[in-house]
């Protein structure tokens, strides 16, 4: 798909992946709707509107839909589901605020915004929706039970969705990326790019590969890994 001209909304646009994604996107000519809880940092750009939205809330999501039509116009074509966040430890040392803070965010908010644009891109015959999952999503760890399982189901759903949607042109990627350097998991990244960890900036390359290939060509599933290991 030609990206230039075209809309994209991101989810989780403060920082990471979604603001590496976000600069990407924009410097391919596209109109960016950001959407997050707090906004990026001494960000701006004339062709980027933030949008203040909590995805675990679906009220909060039609209303940044709405919002993003607005500003935007009533064509998006691409949609990046990149919020999430992990809570680790031994399953009987979570609590349950823990574990549906998850699903909330990983899994329920993934749906409430991907059920937000289909209708759009079903009717124009065009759109790419992109579940950043995780290498989590393939296979278990000990003290990550609940963040795997919200992994398994955002894989579960994006190769379910790409089957449904298919008929209509739009395609769906999932993402799942191993580790990568940003602020997840309250971890701050170093000041010199570690060897051993992918960069913000190589996941948001690997989305625009797949949102620019052919629009013959779905890539359905990308498994992302550091090429150097520990």
């Amino acid at each position: 798909m030609d990206l230039s001209g075209k809309v994209a909304i991101i989810t989780g646009v403060s920082k990471g992946i979604g603001r590496a994604t976000a600069e990407l996107l924009l410097a391919k000519g596209m109109v960016v709707a950001g959407w997050g809880r707090t906004a990026p940092n001494e960000f701006k750009h004339p062709r980027f509107h933030f949008i203040r939205c909590d995805i675990r809330k679906e009220a909060d999501v039609q209303k940044a839909y709405d919002a993003t039509v607005k500003a935007a116009g009533p064509e998006i074509h691409v949609l990046v589901n990149n919020a999430g966040l992990g809570n680790f430890g031994p399953v009987d040392g979570f609590s349950s605020e823990q574990w549906h803070q998850m699903f909330d965010t990983n899994v329920h908010g993934l749906f409430y915004c991907t059920r937000a644009v289909l209708p759009a891109m079903k009717k124009q015959q065009l759109g790419h929706i992109i579940n950043v999952a995780s290498l989590a999503g393939t296979a278990g760890t000990a003290n990550l039970a609940g963040y795997c399982a919200t992994k398994y189901a955002v894989r579960g759903f994006s190769d379910a969705l790409f089957k449904e949607v298919r008929p209509q042109g739009v395609r769906v990627t999932c993402l799942m990326p191993g580790s990568v350097e940003t602020n997840f998991n309250g971890n701050e990244p170093g000041q010199q790019p570690d060897p051993h960890k992918m960069q913000p900036e190589d996941v948001a390359a690997t989305i625009v590969h797949a949102l620019e290939a052919p629009q013959t060509v779905l890539l359905s599933e990308i498994q992302m890994r550091p090429t150097q290991v520990k």
